[in-house]
């Protein structure tokens, strides 16, 4: 846990530090394109001794008060923070400001500990081929986004993106468990996310009903092998999906490729940000315009376009899909899109709490745009001709800027990638320096953080009750912070406190690969459950005594319960050749006493929570004695809680 000196947390900030970084990233540039950063001087380098210590950077004068941020034994934290998981395919959840991580939540990936993609239950969400398999066993998260009432987190679920294979995941937050995984039709590089803060069609409804989903990659529409080498006929598509079925309701055609998604609290509009508007298919190709868009959706006007039946259908897809290019949308009066031009491949886009403005990253420009909301409204209602007059700042904040928070005093903080910091500036101050108030100066304050920081949140930043006490930075590059693990370095997320004038970097958290957007969640939003109820499994055996095996030719169905220290039957016999489906109940009722069943050489392992129940089909295609035994340490008699698994010859 360090600390910058105070002079490097002011403006302006090491000249040395900045030129370092920026060279670097500069050659990186023009060297590969879009390889930026420092990874590009790194020279490879044989195996050495092991690590010195690292001197940390000295406190500042006065020092820091860590003890503030400390979360002693037996103290719970402020904060839920539920983070993506990158390729792993998970979710995770930590506490704040602790770093603790509390659970990793399986969503795309196979996960023996609980048995996820191994019971049939888990199977069924993920989705299966016809053979039983999974159709996927991959995943790539990237944004996680809580449901919402009225403006703010409800502690109902969380929503998550799969960029790899277009499916969005639907969480539910009292068992912090996945209930619903749905494949986008026709989609690539499904990447950006994000619920109703307030539905727009019923003013009684004040709860996310929709989550709009923003697809990356622009293909041949339907991509069955048509068109491979015609990308004037590459496409992307918006999607919005049923809150409550996670069916897809409507997709609307698009210009360009789409990255984050943003949407209004007054529920009219949802946007994107958009690089490659070039319709090219290399980076060379995606970087050659100056300004790209921020794309906007007049979500009520695409709604009465499908009632109507102004859609069409791409392939086999019953989907409902509406024209939104510029072409189809050129008089504001009657369009479903605003394109907004902001430059240069933007990376992000976030709204502030008080839902006046939208502020989009230039990642390729040093410029953040501000974008007015209650002018895109005056564009779509035809008081506007330039949809560039709907911009109303874009201060220059540094080299390469990505993603935005907001306290709750007026400020933005955003990350800088190349420049490897947060800058803190001010929005008004942004606004009036852009009608050309000399005097207006929108940068307050620079940190630096260990290094590149991708994704950056604040405390209930993306609600209206922005808390404006923390800023969480993922670092994509961690060397010389933590013990070396080998190549692959764990990533860095510092804790910055944003609570005063200036930012105060309190913690290093160390997280596992590859984290790429965070919710900070204040604490007495989430109610969980601890105990299951028995009865919400139509297949549990509610007694030991109910235990039995059923035949029913080569199926044999094992119905077992599990109470410490015992299985309910303490061994059953089958064929080989069998086609075998346990059902296992955990009858105990205790908080927190889970039961694991394990069943050597048959790829079967599973948990089972206090009255919970879940099942597993196998084949029993090797003969012999197999112990069938607890994973989950439950009770002093844990290595003799077992079964046996007879399989006959």
């Amino acid at each position: 846990m360090s600390v910058h000196k105070e002079e490097e947390a002011v403006i302006p900030q090491d000249p040395g530090r900045r030129k370092f970084l920026n060279t670097t990233a500069i050659a990186g540039l023009a060297g590969a394109g879009l390889s930026m950063g420092l990874a590009a001087c790194n020279k490879e380098q044989p195996a050495g001794p092991a690590a010195p210590a690292v001197k940390p950077i000295a406190a500042a004068a006065g020092g820091v008060d860590y003890t503030k941020y400390e979360v002693p034994p037996g103290q719970l934290d402020t904060y839920y923070s539920f983070s993506s998981g990158g390729e792993s395919g998970e979710v995770r959840i930590y506490g704040l400001p602790s770093g603790r991580l509390f659970k990793r939540i399986p969503v795309f990936n196979i996960d023996c500990l609980v048995g996820w993609g191994i019971t049939n239950e888990s199977k069924k969400i993920i989705g299966t081929n016809a053979d039983g398999s999974l159709k996927y066993c991959t995943g790539d998260t990237h944004h996680v986004h809580p449901s919402y009432t009225d403006g703010t987190y409800n502690g109902k679920h969380i929503f998550v993106n799969d960029k790899i294979h277009g499916r969005i995941a639907r969480i539910r937050l009292d068992t912090m468990e996945c209930d619903k995984i749905t494949e986008l039709p026709n989609v690539q590089g499904y990447h950006g996310t994000f619920p109703d803060k307030r539905d727009p069609v019923d003013e009684k409804i004040n709860y996310t009903t929709r989550v709009f989903c923003g697809s990356e990659f622009h293909t041949p529409q339907p991509n069955d092998g048509r068109d491979l080498n015609d990308p004037k006929k590459y496409f992307c598509l918006f999607t919005c999906v049923d809150a409550e079925t996670m069916e897809p309701r409507w997709q609307v055609k698009v210009d360009g490729n789409m990255d984050l998604v943003a949407t209004s609290y007054d529920g009219k509009l949802a946007c994107s940000n958009q690089y490659n508007t070039e319709g090219g298919v290399t980076y060379e190709e995606m970087m050659a315009f100056e300004r790209d868009s921020c794309v906007f959706f007049d979500i009520a006007r695409i709604e009465a376009a499908v009632k109507a039946g102004k859609t069409f259908h791409i392939g086999s897809s019953k989907v409902p899909v509406v024209d939104g290019t510029k072409a189809a949308n050129a008089d504001p009066r009657t369009a479903l899109t605003c394109y907004v031009p902001v430059p240069k491949n933007p990376h992000g886009v976030n709204v502030t709490p008080d839902g006046k403005y939208y502020a989009c990253a230039g990642k390729l420009s040093p410029t953040a745009t501000l974008i007015e909301h209650d002018l895109v409204l005056k564009w779509f209602d035809g008081q506007l001709k330039d949809p560039r007059d709907t911009v109303v700042a874009e201060p220059e904040i540094g080299l390469g800027p990505l993603h935005t928070g907001f306290d709750n005093r007026g400020n933005a903080y955003t990350t800088l990638f190349l420049d490897s910091q947060i800058v803190k500036w001010n929005i008004d101050a942004a606004i009036k320096s852009f009608k050309g108030d000399k005097a207006a100066k929108p940068v307050l304050d620079r940190i630096d953080v260990e290094y590149q920081p991708g994704h950056g949140f604040t405390s209930m930043g993306e609600t209206k009750e922005a808390d404006g006490k923390f800023f969480l930075s993922d670092n994509k590059f961690s060397k010389d912070r933590f013990l070396p693990v080998g190549p692959l370095h764990p990533e860095s997320a510092q804790l910055i406190d944003i609570s005063g004038d200036k930012m105060k970097l309190v913690a290093d958290h160390s997280v596992y690969s590859e984290p790429h957007d965070s919710i900070i969640i204040r604490r007495d939003i989430i109610r969980t459950r601890q105990v299951y109820d028995i009865n919400e499994f139509p297949n549990a055996t509610k007694d030991a005594k109910d235990c039995r095996v059923e035949r029913k030719g080569k199926k044999v169905t094992i119905h077992l319960t599990s109470q410490a220290p015992a299985f309910g039957l303490r061994e059953w016999t089958v064929k080989r050749g069998d086609e075998v489906t346990i059902i296992l109940t955990n009858l105990d009722k205790v908080e927190d006493l889970t039961h694991g069943f394990a069943i050597p050489k048959h790829n079967i392992n599973f948990i089972v929570n206090p009255q919970e129940t879940k099942s597993v089909t196998f084949k029993t295609d090797k003969p012999g004695v197999y112990w069938c035994y607890c994973t989950s340490f439950c009770h002093a008699l844990h290595l003799e809680m077992r079964s046996r698994m007879l399989v006959e010859a």
